[in-house]
């Protein structure tokens, strides 16, 4: 999507954190490639979860 990065400072719950190193553990096991970064994760989770948005404001603006 986009090439230039930039650093993102949030405060989450400990809990969430910790679900967020069971999914990048998750997707460490099942990628071929080397070393899953926190940062891939969640752009990656971030951009699906944009393209489930897209399409379900399309679906709303569609008339029946």
């Amino acid at each position: 999507m986009a090439s230039e990065k930039v650093q993102l400072n949030v405060r989450i719950h400990r809990d969430t954190a910790k679900l967020l190193d069971e999914v990048v553990d998750y997707y460490q096991e099942h990628t071929k490639y080397g070393k899953v970064y926190k940062g891939e994760v969640l752009t990656d989770i971030i951009e699906k979860s944009h393209e489930i948005m897209q399409k379900q404001k399309q679906r709303k603006k569609q008339p029946y």
